[in-house]
């Protein structure tokens, strides 16, 4: 079991309306090591039961060699722990926090194309995974980011996912947006499931469907349609990885 630690936080910035990126330090820790896709659970002060105190968010950014790491959260209507972190925490503020945890992580070896489905803050593990890949110079076949939200105002990360397009020739990111009258030239109108399934369509070689691994990373009403829509196209179920939030 790993010990809990504490970190401290030394910048938050408004990522969205009701989103804010946590820039986390841990000032007896001089290299915070974890694999991209990996969480840490926090232990807040909302409940004298400590399960009932846990909360858990993907690392949203890459593995440095640096004891700084960040979380991007959303604020949930109703929720103890993100309306503790929205309300009760500023810049200097500690928590104590574990980790890193999970096992939602990259291949040793990219050798399939990759499909990355998310909504929301979901796409904190993906962003942090990109990244790696472009700063380990990791070779890789296709990978889709498929990121749906609601409006552009949402779209969390969206400029830097558009510097990785042009910087990354096999990286292509597909912004989904639900609610949005006036699309950008590289989104789409809608949710993420036919985004998906057109570029698995594109991609078949003769017909035949391209090897391809799936991460699937949000509530789970996206994730059973995503699961069910990517066996009906002929994948196994094998192929699929899943973090659930909620």
């Amino acid at each position: 079991m790993l010990d809990w630690q504490t970190g401290k936080i030394i910048d938050i910035q408004q990522a969205a309306p009701s989103t804010r990126r946590f820039f986390i330090e841990l000032p007896q820790t001089p290299n915070f090591e974890f694999e991209a896709g990996q969480f840490v659970t926090l232990d807040l002060p909302i409940h004298e039961q400590k399960n009932k105190r846990w909360r858990s968010y993907s690392i949203a950014s890459a593995p440095n060699g640096t004891n700084i790491f960040e979380l991007v959260i959303v604020l949930l209507e109703g929720g103890a722990g993100t309306t503790y972190l929205f309300n009760e925490t500023t810049i200097g503020s500690e928590l104590t926090l574990r980790g890193p945890v999970g096992k939602f992580t990259l291949p040793e070896t990219i050798d399939k194309d990759l499909y990355f489905i998310c909504t929301g803050t979901g796409i904190a593990p993906f962003r942090s995974m990109v990244h790696h890949i472009k700063n380990k110079n990791i070779t890789s076949k296709n990978i889709y980011l498929v990121f749906g939200c609601r409006t552009l105002g949402d779209c969390i990360y969206k400029e830097e996912m558009l510097a990785l397009q042009e910087e990354m020739p096999n990286f292509h990111y597909l912004p989904c947006l639900s609610r949005e009258e006036e699309i950008p030239n590289y989104g789409r109108k809608g949710y993420v499931h036919q985004a998906y399934i057109d570029a698995i369509n594109s991609n078949k070689i003769n017909g035949e469907l391209s090897p391809s691994s799936f991460y699937l990373c949000g509530w789970k009403n996206m994730i059973d349609e995503a699961k069910q829509n990517i066996v009906d196209l002929g994948y196994d179920r094998k192929s699929i990885h899943l973090e659930l939030y909620g």
